[in-house]
């Protein structure tokens, strides 16, 4: 059967983002489209003698990504309009493999966010549930994904950003090791967490992606020079010999019973396919959210420092240098993000640097020794509940410190810099759950083995 041609796949994906998008419950993932630009980008591919890995198909993009011919805004009114004048190298590597950008997706602002509750333009809507938070803070991409607008889409992750709401709307998402893909063109939150991360509609989507976005990029130093397996043949692979960690610290008794029986009946199917499962323990597991909202807001800190109303973004008026400063950060960001900025700068201040940020780093080295000991210990993945619940309520977390909490099985992988993945084991009350595998460093190749096994054990269980 002949592939359908780009202009037809990119046409399809405009459709079904008017039918989904707008409208006081449309689920506003989209932030920016350019319907007669993605269709000229398609028509040039379907005028190639090869059209690539992706033959045209649509990908949707998170907002924090740059790309040259649409806005990159990171969800916040302080980059209003920003359109950049360089693209990511992500981007260039799927427009050169045939693949076609068709919208920027909304977000949490600069990525802060569990819920894509914080971005300027407005909440985006769980496909699934309108009345519930797609995730965050790549919230948009997944909803892109789970609404049938796209196949694939980039987001990003710094403490769980893609993973989280994968699960919440029912796809796959991966979180590669850190180096694996380059940051080359992704606006910054935190230099030591951020990963440029994929969405799919199966594991298989995610898989070709991944391998097309991954390896050295000379423009971006913290890339490693590693060989990208193709992570496609993974699927080829048995279950039968794979040994998978269950580890106790995220099953704890306060878990919900019906997440954890998903969890369990998904470790079962693995092992009726012949996988070993075994106990593990990662014991500073419960220090990873005060590490990390001590390390990721310190970064934030430096790092939106550059964004001053000088050189780009919006400008407010002010009496004199000072004032400039004050107006247009004070009206730029909102307050989850001047939230962050301000206890990054008080963990990075004298008399509080060591008794914070250090010690912080010494106790994320901790939490990366307990991932070295459970993979040398024979273990070839880990497999843990993606989130403690199902995508709650719009509005629903007003306390911050209950809102961080979503993050508290995702952000070990970030601390650590091993891959995540997350994809759907089951639903409960009609919601998603996801199961998520974690593996050693740069081994996502054994991490898509097991989740195209336990894809393929679960079947049409997996979304019921």
């Amino acid at each position: 059967m002949t592939a359908p041609s780009a202009v037809a796949q990119v046409s399809r994906s405009f459709e079904r983002m008017s039918e989904v998008h707008a409208g006081a419950d449309g689920l506003n993932c989209i932030l920016w489209s350019d319907r007669d630009g993605a269709l000229a980008a398609a028509r040039e591919i379907d005028a190639r003698a090869e059209r690539g890995a992706l033959a045209g198909m649509p990908i949707a993009v998170k907002d924090n990504i740059a790309t040259l011919d649409l806005p990159t805004t990171c969800g916040s009114r302080i980059l209003d309009g920003y359109v950049s004048p360089y693209e990511a190298t992500v981007i260039t590597r799927l427009r050169d493999a045939g693949g076609v950008v068709i919208g920027k997706t909304n977000c949490d602002e600069f990525a802060m966010g569990s819920s894509t509750e914080y971005s300027a333009w407005g909440p985006a809507r769980n496909p699934v549930d309108r009345s519930r938070v797609p995730g965050g803070s790549s919230g948009g991409s997944a909803a892109a994904v789970a609404a049938g607008i796209v196949r694939v889409a980039l987001g990003s992750e710094t403490g769980g950003s893609v993973r989280q709401p994968a699960a919440y709307c029912g796809v796959v998402g991966v979180k590669p090791t850190y180096g694996r893909v380059s940051r080359y063109g992704l606006v910054a939150f935190a230099s030591s967490l951020d990963q440029i991360g994929v969405f799919g509609a199966t594991v298989q989507d995610a898989a070709i992606v991944m391998e097309l976005v991954a390896g050295r990029d000379a423009r971006d130093a913290t890339s490693a020079d590693r060989a990208v397996p193709r992570y496609r043949e993974a699927a080829e692979r048995p279950l039968a010999g794979l040994v998978i960690g269950r580890p106790r610290e995220y099953f704890p008794q306060t878990l919900d019973g019906r997440v954890a029986a998903l969890c369990d009946r998904a470790l079962d199917a693995m092992r009726a396919a012949g996988a070993e499962v075994r106990d593990v323990s990662l014991p500073h597991t419960d220090l990873a959210i005060p590490v990390y909202y001590i390390i990721a807001p310190a970064e934030a800190s430096s790092n939106l420092a550059r964004f001053d109303g000088v050189r780009y973004g919006a400008r407010s008026a002010g009496a004199g240098l000072r004032a400039m400063y004050e107006q247009t950060r004070s009206r730029g960001f909102g307050p989850e993000v001047t939230r962050r900025i301000l206890l990054g700068t008080y963990v990075l201040s004298a008399g509080y640097y060591d008794a914070y940020y250090r010690k912080a780093q010494e106790v994320r080295t901790l939490i990366t020794d307990d991932f070295a000991r459970a993979f040398a210990s024979g273990v070839h993945v880990l497999f843990t509940p993606t989130a403690p619940t199902p995508a709650f309520p719009l509005g629903a977390k007003s306390d911050p410190y209950e809102m961080y909490l979503n993050d508290i099985f995702t952000a070990t992988a970030n601390l650590a810099g091993v891959p995540g993945l997350s994809m759907p084991i089951g639903r409960l009350d009609g919601l998603p759950v996801g199961g998520q595998f974690m593996a050693p460093h740069f081994d996502e190749f054994t991490m898509f083995r097991a989740a195209f096994g336990l894809e393929h054990a679960l079947g049409a269980a997996a979304h019921a």
